[in-house]
């Protein structure tokens, strides 16, 4: 039952957002034409619902070929392959709104694990993989809204010489994993709907850790996602 009455809120939500998202969407799209490389939009493959590829939509924010340059799949902050434009869209997250498209085709929800793309998914412990996407990936989800500093968190270690694919691998999908588990556990209406009005509020107030007081279950995130402990920590090279 949970399943039909969130894919029923899922198309009424996003269609009714596809047509509120029109006024933002054009001006946004003759921009990114009139700028950059000229593309409007970025599309890449990602790990779906049942573990089904599928087309995820974005703002293009990057130059083409940015996946063969520079860090590949990781993205720091002022990286160079960001177009001006783009980096706007990205801080705003504005470069994630064409996801909801994702949503009314029935790819993803509005809320749910992240959809990542194979070769991240393929870092996850086997208990993760196992029950990721047993649910609809979404626009937001727990793991979103607790990493919503991943960039600045990743630049910070490069910063210090470090191989920001080391951190990846020892810190970030660890928790993510973790993460995942614990919405896989609660999964429900009302966590789907705390989720989402823990998104609006996080645009509102960044720094907001209600999130905390509302999911008091959460795991415990590790001192080392954060600046300070980067900067403060002798890593080995």
């Amino acid at each position: 039952m949970y399943s039909v009455i969130k894919r029923f809120f899922d198309i009424v939500f996003s269609g009714l957002g596809l047509v509120l998202l029109l006024p933002i969407f054009i001006p946004i799209m003759i921009l990114l034409k009139l700028t950059g490389e000229g593309e409007i939009f970025y599309k890449q493959q990602r790990v779906g619902y049942k573990n089904k590829k599928f087309g995820i939509l974005k703002f293009a924010t990057m130059l083409k070929e940015s996946a063969n340059i520079g860090s590949g799949l990781v993205t720091v902050r002022n990286d160079p392959r960001i177009t001006p434009l783009g980096s706007f869209l990205r801080i705003s997250k504005i470069n994630e709104l064409p996801q909801i498209i994702n949503v009314f085709l029935g790819d993803m929800s509005l809320v749910g694990p992240r959809p990542l793309p194979e070769s991240s998914v393929a870092k996850y412990s086997s208990d993760v993989k196992e029950k990721l996407y047993q649910n609809r990936p979404g626009i937001t989800g727990i793991g979103s809204l607790l990493f919503r500093d991943e960039e600045k968190l990743v630049t910070a270690y490069k910063n210090q010489g470090n191989d920001p694919l080391d951190y990846y691998r020892a810190h970030i999908y660890p928790y993510k994993g973790a993460l995942e588990l614990w919405y896989y556990e609660h999964i429900s209406l009302s966590t789907d709907m705390a989720i989402l009005f823990l998104t609006f509020w996080s645009v509102v107030k960044s720094d907001s850790q209600l999130v905390y007081n509302i999911f008091k279950s959460l795991p415990t995130k590790p001192i080392e996602l954060s600046v300070s402990w980067i900067e403060n920590t002798n890593h080995p090279k």
